[in-house]
């Protein structure tokens, strides 16, 4: 008989509960200790004894809002040298940097150990796959359910991510030395004899080493000296695959297949990359720029298979003197060219190095660099990845028979999934542009070609029945020898290199094309269009065309969303559209955009729009998969912070509306959130599992029940309030738009070479051109976090009295009950919960003092504390909950460790920030602001 209800988790111990901050306090102190050794050897006393100076009395604002505290900091801030600031910040910098490994290693810490006691966690593939069957869903269901499915998460760059790549490998030394640490410990539990007496020496080995990693992250360069370039972001995006990515995901699937009861999986989480590829408001990206990321990407995929291999041809020894081999086996060692006669008994060593000499010739081919070793010269290249992985499953298939399986465990197995996964190209590497940017080569083409002089100037209808007959039209537009603009040719070179590198790498390689600010349905077209010009549609509409590409809208604004489901209906009422999709896959990506979705209506609306739009495409598309069974799947712009989108990607999954998910997720990682969540290797497992364990019960169990009537219309009411507020503040406010430029270090971000994208779209101060990334980044650093609450307040206050004193209390008794039983509402509360936690009114208005017209600072500095308050309250009054972070222990940790330490990072920049704008222009200043951003950034851990 089926139990009705999960198993409870086992508890943990007390004693566990009591001592398990120890560990992280220990390992801070340590990395403390360390650093101000450090700051003694290599500036001297005085400047240890200023920065703990400057922390305590930073201490003593925050804890007291101590305004003798206040003064004595601001007087010591002001009498400091460019030098000694720079020192300073530097210091509290790196701190931050130090404190988010230790608290990485205490997160991973703390999940061995409640594994270790049976407490599986929420958003663990063991969690996942126990509430499965708890629910009596059968193995073969879930592998089932795999097979069909497609999770990706996409790494992206944006100008937020501040780290550079050396700084990066020294933190990853790092956390491995803290993971050695726990090691050594450990077995000084576990060993009781005299051998204790090596466990003091180890340790003071391991500090030596963590000692030598600070003083190299010391004497090393935060910043790039240099604008950073499309070839940078690649190399760093790289730097995950070789770290993470590549080992960690095989991992993952063998311990699902493990929790399965060793069922096969079939390859269905993959990578995306929009590195090379994304050219929205990026005139860096070019065809050379996605030549050389599939290049890159191909050689560091293929190198990663060489070692393996190397490795695999020491440990498969085997001789057939003591163990057959499979007559597929001893035909692969047969057609290797190894003849060298001491492996003459070793068919899987011959086999191996001519595999090795053959990946050594595909790698020559596709990537034009050599091999690191060589025993045999290059020869016979594979040219698809299912021919390697042919002879690796020959290879496995050989071993299973002759009782060496143990042997495949190790490093064969990771290996076949590794190539079934990233094959010879890594990741998919997907294509943005913005619309208006198809429209002026369409009507550049069209009116070159004498097709229509005007193209631009047609109404939509006109522009749909053009765009039609062209498709139909085998015909290509462009004419021989005729000049075009340098736009179009740039823009018509990447759908003939996106052919180009699908040929070479295969057509994993380039799925997807992503048209940023759709509006209409002719921005669908343009692109099929596009895609015909260069032959990636291949017929016509008529005539049983196919498209190699994916077209995927991305609706981002507020209008945007409320118009996506009509725009995809009316784009597959076109005659010969649906038979289109279904010939090329029968795939449709949408992309669903948070940014400017927040920017334009404020943090509710922008949830709302998004899950309105998630529910109307469903609709839509359940009558497309029925009828011509085209798979929806939704794509999630998902940013760092809260107000583009990020949080927990468990929770945003499973408050996803029902139906939106069904084994099919693609979501954006971007900035600062790609180091926290990869670049610690064990972490990014985690992380990957997540999305998967998501993913899993979100289609299987559904757990999210549709929303009901009554929680629809309160939630409307609420978005409309919302935006009212968050509109009448940000964009009906006189005033507000100097206030932002001046309170927060947007002009200086914008000079931080941390990105190959300009910040704004246009040469302009207006907050509609901002681009949302350097928006939200912005609000960050002076503490604000505005994107991620500001409107909500207000909403509900409005929402509670608009229908009169007598229903006030039905109406706060709704919005209890919605936050107990709707997932999407709270989620979205306790997203703000957190928002609320990184923001400091009292920090906030330090940059405030930035804006010089003094009643200007007064009037908007006070309107956007009242609706801080307003949204406190808001909070407040729905969850219970008086303070922030009442159901988020670890991040509550998190700040009580931190914030003492990021707080004078502020103080600091808001110090040389004045300097800066009063004409004090010399480089130590300006790179004193951006090592401070370097600094609070890594601190708040989601920028961007």
């Amino acid at each position: 008989m089926k139990p009705t209800a999960k198993p409870a988790p086992k508890p943990a111990t007390k004693v566990a509960s009591k001592n398990n901050e120890r560990p992280l306090v220990e390992d801070i102190r340590l990395l403390g200790r360390l650093l101000g050794d450090v700051i003694r050897e290599q500036e001297g006393q005085a400047a240890f004894d200023l920065v703990e100076k400057i922390r305590t009395l930073s201490v003593a604002f925050r804890r007291d809002a101590d305004h003798e505290a206040d003064k004595a900091l601001k007087k010591l801030l002001k009498g400091l040298s460019e030098d000694k600031t720079v020192s300073v910040i530097r210091a509290f910098t790196y701190f931050s940097h130090l404190a988010n490994l230790a608290e990485d290693r205490h997160h991973i810490r703390r999940r061995d150990y409640h594994e270790r006691l049976g407490n599986t966690q929420e958003g663990s593939l063991e969690v996942a796959v126990s509430r499965l069957r708890w629910a009596g869903i059968p193995s073969d269901t879930i592998t089932h359910t795999l097979a069909n499915s497609y999770v990706a998460p996409v790494l992206t760059a944006h100008p937020t991510e501040v780290q550079r790549k050396s700084i990066l490998d020294a933190e990853r030394d790092i956390a491995r030395l803290l993971t050695e640490r726990d090691e050594i410990r450990l077995r000084s539990q576990l060993v009781t004899t005299t051998k204790d007496a090596l466990t003091p020496k180890e340790l003071a080995a391991n500090e030596a080493q963590l000692r030598a990693r600070v003083v190299q992250l010391w004497q090393t360069r935060l910043l790039r000296l240099t604008k950073l370039t499309v070839a940078d972001e690649i190399e760093n995006a790289l730097s995950y695959y070789e770290s993470t990515f590549l080992r960690e995901i095989p991992r993952l699937y063998a311990n699902l297949e493990a929790l399965l009861g060793d069922v096969p999986v079939a390859s269905f989480l993959r990578m995306g990359q929009w590195i090379g590829g994304d050219r929205d408001g990026n005139p860096n990206v070019s065809a050379q720029t996605l030549e050389y990321a599939l290049r890159r990407q191909s050689e560091v995929a293929l190198r990663h298979y060489l070692t393996e291999l190397h490795y695999l041809g020491g440990e498969l020894s085997t001789t057939l003197l003591l163990a057959s081999c499979t007559p597929e086996m001893q035909a692969l060692a047969d057609s290797s060219p190894d003849h060298n006669a001491h492996r003459a008994d070793e068919p899987y060593r011959r086999a191996l190095t001519g595999m090795y000499s053959r990946l050594a010739a595909t790698l020559q081919l596709l990537t034009g660099t050599e091999a690191a070793r060589h025993a045999l010269p290059p020869q016979n290249p594979y040219h698809l990845p299912e021919e390697l992985l042919a002879d690796l499953r020959t290879i496995e298939a050989s071993l299973a028979h002759n009782h060496g399986a143990a042997l495949a465990d190790e490093r064969l197995r990771p290996l076949i999934r590794a190539v079934e996964v990233f094959g010879f190209h890594l990741a998919t590497v997907d294509l943005r542009q913005s619309s208006d940017k198809h429209e002026e080569v369409v009507h550049e083409l069209l009116a070159t070609a004498h097709v229509h002089a005007n193209y631009s100037g047609l109404d939509e209808m006109a522009k749909r029945e053009l765009l039609l007959g062209l498709l139909n039209d085998a015909r290509p537009l462009r004419v021989p020898e005729a000049p075009y603009s340098e736009h179009a040719e740039k823009e018509l070179a990447i759908f003939a290199m996106a052919k180009t590198l699908r040929q070479r790498y295969g057509k994993d390689a380039i799925r997807h094309y992503i048209i940023s600010h759709t509006e209409t349905v002719s921005d669908l077209l343009e692109v099929v269009l596009l895609q015909k010009e260069v032959g990636l549609v291949h017929g016509t509409l008529n005539k049983q065309a196919v498209a190699d590409l994916i077209v995927v809208p991305l609706f981002e604004t507020i209008e945007d969303l409320r118009n996506a489901a009509p725009i995809m209906r009316d784009f597959y009422a076109l005659p010969g559209v649906v038979d289109l999709v279904k010939r090329s896959g029968a795939e449709q990506d949408i992309m669903l955009g948070y940014s400017d979705s927040n920017k334009d209506g404020g943090i509710f609306t922008s949830n709302w729009e998004l899950y309105r739009a998630e529910i109307a495409l469903v609709e839509l598309f359940e009558q497309l998969q029925a009828q011509h069974h085209i798979q929806l799947r939704m794509f999630h712009g998902r940013g760092g912070t809260v107000g583009r989108g990020g949080g927990p990607s468990y929770q945003a999954i499973l408050a996803q509306p029902p139906g939106t998910v069904r084994g099919q997720i693609r979501l954006t990682e971007q900035g600062e959130v790609i180091g926290s969540k990869y670049a610690n290797p064990e972490i990014g497992r985690r992380n990957l599992e997540t999305l998967v364990a998501a993913t899993l019960e979100a289609t299987l169990l559904q757990p999210t029940k549709p929303a009901t009537k009554a929680f629809l219309q309160a939630a409307a009411e609420l978005s409309q309030a919302s935006m009212d507020a968050y509109r009448q503040l940000v964009y009906e406010t006189p005033g507000f738009t100097e206030y932002f430029f001046s309170a927060t270090p947007l002009r200086e971000i914008a000079e931080l070479n941390i990105g190959s994208r300009p910040a704004s779209r246009k040469a302009s101060q207006r907050i509609e051109d901002l681009r949302a990334i350097p928006w939200g980044f912005s609000w960050g650093q002076c503490r604000l976090t505005l994107p991620g609450w500001l409107g909500f307040g207000s909403g509900v206050q409005h929402f509670i009295h608009a229908a009169g004193p007598d229903k006030v209390d039905a109406r706060i008794a709704l919005l209890k009950k919605m936050y107990k039983q709707w997932p999407f509402f709270r989620t979205l509360l306790s997203n703000m919960d957190m928002v609320l936690a990184k923001s400091d009114l009292a920090l906030a208005s330090r940059y405030a003092e930035l804006v010089e017209d003094a009643k200007l600072r007064k009037r908007i500095f006070a309107a956007i504390e009242v609706e801080w308050h307003a949204t406190a309250q808001a909070l407040e009054q729905i969850t219970g909950e008086k303070h922030r972070l009442s159901n988020n222990a670890s991040l509550a940790r998190s700040i009580a460790h931190r914030f003492p330490y990021i707080d004078p990072l502020h103080h600091l920049q808001v110090e040389l920030i004045r300097r800066y704008r009063a004409g004090q222009t010399d480089e130590r200043g300006r790179r004193g602001i951006h090592i401070s951003i370097n600094g609070i950034s890594a601190g708040l851990r989601n920028t961007g």
